[in-house]
């Protein structure tokens, strides 16, 4: 049976779908950032006469397209909010956070995410979490006879299929990574799948019927494949992807990334030394270092190397 998995690392908390040792879906949530979900109180800064919409901002500072606002609410006072969508860091810009209004007296409590109802685990199984978190970074999938790769845009999320075979042979091979990349990478909005072009209309309703079995247990609205191979998911979004993560804010994914190995270190030397890509070094806030000390019980030490690539941050124990 499948069971969320959650790990409550340092600046993020991971989540993963786990069942016979197979990573089925993943989340993950940046501590410090208003998530779906949570409700707060916010300060209306603009608004339309007449309009249930308005600009506010929370104590943090996140700016919030707020809806369902009561008339009296007027700009300066606050209101009672849940977020419906984090905000997303995009190419030159940053969309804000979205929320409708929840008054004191709302009866309704929102639905939990796996981040509270999953198990607490102190480590996921080994390797799962770097399967998943290496094909995030590389956006690319591979299955027999050739690969997937999903790349963000800021209308929506792209993914190529690209090897050997007919257009439909390619097709129907490329659908279990397509449902996996999914999953994994926590897709959600606008998505295009570019299939190989496949002239005719058996073949296409083929590969629609074996995308639609695939993707049963995973709520979208879906087109038909058009004659140009290409098919339109639509699926609720709450907040940046992993994809997302990792394409506009790598640097910060991979500091998490060089903690949580750094966290797992095996030894038993006194000093943990982390070695990261200089660029890291900035990302590696002060409170997470001290986080890591508490954690491990050992003096933490940061050392950079410019030949690392971003993503291959080591850390090992040592007597020195």
């Amino acid at each position: 049976m499948a069971e969320w998995l959650v790990e409550e690392g340092i600046g993020e908390t991971r989540a993963l779908l786990v069942e016979n040792d197979r990573a089925l879906a993943a989340r993950m949530f940046w501590i410090g950032k208003e998530c779906a979900r949570t409700i707060l109180v916010a300060k209306i800064v603009s608004r339309k006469a007449g309009s249930s919409r308005a600009l506010c901002v929370s104590e943090r500072g996140t700016e919030i397209n707020a809806d369902g606002l009561p008339r009296d609410a007027s700009e300066g006072s606050q209101v009672r909010l849940i977020i419906t969508r984090e905000q997303i860091a995009e190419q030159g810009r940053l969309k804000r956070a979205q929320a409708r209004y929840f008054g004191d007296d709302n009866p309704h409590i929102p639905p939990a995410s796996v981040m509270d109802t999953g198990m607490i685990t102190r480590r996921f199984p080994a390797g799962l979490w770097e399967e998943v978190w290496d094909a995030a970074s590389t956006r690319t999938l591979d299955f027999p006879g050739g690969s997937i790769i999903v790349s963000t845009t800021p209308a929506m999320t792209l993914i190529d299929v690209d090897g050997e075979g007919t257009p439909r042979e390619l097709s129907l091979a490329a659908i279990p990574s397509i449902a996996r990349a999914l999953q994994w990478f926590d897709l959600g909005g606008s998505i295009g799948i570019d299939f190989p072009t496949i002239p005719d209309k058996a073949g296409r309703k083929a590969v629609d019927a074996a995308l639609g079995a695939a993707l049963d247990d995973w709520a979208h609205e879906r087109t038909a494949m058009n004659g140009f191979g290409f098919v339109q998911l639509v699926a609720r979004l709450e907040g940046p992807s992993l994809l997302h993560r990792l394409s506009l804010s790598r640097t910060g994914a991979c500091a998490r990334m060089a903690l949580r190995r750094a966290e797992m270190a095996q030894g038993t030397g006194r000093v943990l030394l982390i070695s990261v890509h200089p660029a890291l070094k900035a990302k590696l806030k002060e409170e997470w270092l001290v986080e890591l000390t508490q954690r491990t019980g050992k003096e933490v030490r940061i050392e950079t190397n410019p030949k690392l690539a971003l993503e291959a941050s080591h850390a090992q124990l040592v007597d020195q």
